[in-house]
């Protein structure tokens, strides 16, 4: 079991930035593919960025793609994903998940969880 917990989100102003942070503990050595998730109320929750844990191969959704940059520490067993200029549609409450998929962006493929943390931008 990979044990996820997420930091740093907060109330930012658009076109501010945010670093969230996913800390991974437990069997670290299981982990293939870490995603980033959003969700908002009575939505599906939607893929942001991924990256390989081992190769750091990176994938961003269209909506984020030269504003958002997903980084791995594998000394730290740490995943961050960096908001840029981020914008009110950015609001919502962001996930850290592990997969042993590498490339999926498809929530249900994805294993271990985090508690989320909120990320709002103000207009």
């Amino acid at each position: 079991q990979v044990k996820l917990v997420e930091s740093g989100g907060g109330l930012v102003q658009a076109g501010g930035s945010l670093r969230l942070s996913c800390a991974a503990s437990g069997r670290t050595f299981n982990i293939d593919y870490m995603g980033w998730f959003r969700q908002t109320p009575g939505k599906e929750r939607e893929f942001v960025a991924a990256i390989s844990w081992i190769g750091g191969n990176t994938h961003y959704a269209d909506s984020v793609k030269d504003r958002f940059t997903v980084s791995r520490d594998n000394g730290r067993n740490t995943v961050y994903l960096q908001m840029n200029i981020l914008k009110p549609e950015d609001t919502a409450v962001y996930y850290c998940a592990n997969s042993p998929h590498i490339g999926t962006q498809n929530h249900w493929e994805y294993t271990n969880w985090g508690q989320g943390t909120q990320v709002t931008v103000s207009s």
